[in-house]
């Protein structure tokens, strides 16, 4: 490929050259969500640092297998391997199917992802449709000699594991401080060590989520399922591994030793993890309860928010930080985050009006380059929007006859913008601002005082062409014996 691109690798700790194993096809397998609540913004940060990776590959000519799963059984409650399903437990408090819970928030993932404009994946495999799968590696491992059974469960023999390979390569952890750290939880007796993970768990009478097997009625272990799907759809041997850093340790460990226990050698070449979304200081997410969901942020619906804002905003917002750098929340950082895509789609347009000259006061090809090196090196996308930042000022100061750009120049300058605003960071021309949707709501507002005098009027054929219009539009209207309500679908 013509540009050579550096991405840091978790397991050796710095920047490689990105050299895929069979080039130009490339596998990627990401950890997606496990669908029991709605998706807030901590699931906004992979989904969309690994949306621009994948958009780069595809941009460069790489033909990218993007593989994203949904954990929809085998997440427990607590890190013993004992208690619920979280997604059980939800369907148990809400008198529902657990498939139906896992359904509906998939779906809401889908959506709150469609509205951040990510690219949805080549594959996304469920973890309960691959029980078979997974069933099959258990016995594998237990073949070679990894794995021992207690009362219907299978449990990871991580001290046997480790005398043959290095437990905690990854996570930089070493077994014995595992060993004397490790804090007595409820429901590890049987195994052998505390630090061993469960591969299959016996059900308990009320657990809801269980399938047969040779060893118990029971359910699959967390770290299993992306063993599974990844080599299932990508081989024994693929490119990247995608995930959040809070999946490094014990998850993303887990997944090498079970890979390396069953196939003696190691499946992934080069593990990425973007760092997590805090709010002062702490980790975001469901476990702590100071989580913002999406559709609160979309519509300004929470204590925290100062406003509503738009799903390109919080694209714009994230793709400001280095994905391996921690970003926090702020209202304030937020807004900054607003006008600044404003100013940038702004100026995009106003290349359209620019008039040319014969010559130019820009290096448009170094400009260009700049662009690519900035992602190049390990998807500085914070470093792609400086320099375009720097183009911005480029094109107000022509719009302002300050300086000049040919015919030529202008075009590539065009192509450049659509390319990298557009096309690899994901971002679209939309209305960002909340004046906008203020000028918005009162037009409808102005269209429907309308409707209401023609109706007051007995002047029905105008009342049911604005209706039928706003309809259209996708409002959707209800008349009250005082007036009107609205809203947007």
């Amino acid at each position: 490929m013509e540009h050579k691109i550096h991405i840091y690798n978790t397991l050796s700790r710095k920047k490689e050259v990105f050299e895929p194993i069979n080039s130009p096809n490339v596998g990627m397998y990401v950890c997606g969500p496990t669908v029991y609540g709605d998706p807030h913004l901590g699931h906004a940060r992979p989904a969309i640092t690994y949306d621009i990776l994948f958009r780069y590959l595809t941009h460069l000519g790489y033909k990218v297998r993007y593989v994203r799963n949904i954990t929809d059984v085998g997440h427990l409650v607590n890190d013993a391997d004992q208690g619920e399903d979280k997604i059980a437990k939800k369907a148990r408090i809400e008198q529902l199917e657990p498939m139906e819970i896992a359904q509906f928030y998939t779906n809401s993932y889908h959506d709150k992802m469609r509205d951040l404009n990510t690219l949805r994946p080549s594959i996304e495999p469920h973890a309960s449709g691959h029980i078979i799968e997974q069933q099959e590696l258990v016995r594998k491992i237990i073949k070679n000699g990894y794995a021992y059974e207690k009362n219907g469960s299978i449990y990871f023999d991580v001290e046997k594991y480790n005398k043959k390979y290095n437990y905690g390569k990854l996570s930089g952890r070493v077994l014995d401080d595992l060993q004397s750290n490790n804090r007595e939880l409820e429901g590890q007796e049987e195994k052998n060590n505390p630090f061993d993970f469960a591969l299959w768990k016996k059900a308990e009478p009320e657990h809801i989520m269980r399938w047969p097997s040779d060893w118990s009625d029971g359910f699959p272990g967390w770290h299993l399922e992306c063993s599974v799907m990844s080599t299932k759809y990508l081989g024994e041997k693929f490119d990247i591994h995608g995930g959040g850093m809070d999946l490094l340790f014990p998850h993303h460990e887990c997944e090498i030793a079970q890979s390396t226990a069953a196939n003696g050698e190691e499946s992934v070449k080069y593990w990425m993890h973007n760092n997590m979304i805090t709010i002062e200081g702490q980790k975001m997410g469901k476990s702590l309860g100071n989580f913002i969901t999406l559709e609160e942020l979309f519509t300004g619906n929470h204590k925290l928010l100062a406003q509503a804002y738009s799903p390109m905003t919080i694209r714009f917002f994230i793709l400001q930080s280095h994905y391996r750098k921690p970003l926090d929340f702020s209202n304030e950082a937020l807004q900054a985050s607003e006008k600044g895509l404003e100013r940038l789609l702004t100026a995009i347009k106003t290349i359209d009006t620019l008039k040319t000259s014969e010559k130019s006061s820009l290096d448009i090809k170094n400009f260009k380059q700049k662009c690519y090196d900035a992602l190049n090196d390990d998807l500085n996308t914070p470093i792609l929007f400086a320099h375009l930042f720097d183009g911005v000022r480029y094109i107000n100061s022509i719009a302002d006859g300050n300086d000049i750009i040919s015919s030529a120049d202008l075009q590539e300058l065009k192509e450049t913008y659509h390319k990298f605003v557009f096309e690899i960071a994901g971002l679209k021309n939309i209305e960002t601002n909340a004046a906008s949707n203020d000028k918005l709501e009162s037009v409808i507002n102005i269209l429907l005082n309308t409707r209401l005098d023609a109706k007051n009027n007995k002047d029905f054929a105008t009342s049911d062409k604005i209706r039928d219009l706003l309809s259209e539009a996708g409002i959707i209207i209800k008349d009250k014996k005082d007036g009107f309500e609205w809203e947007i679908k």
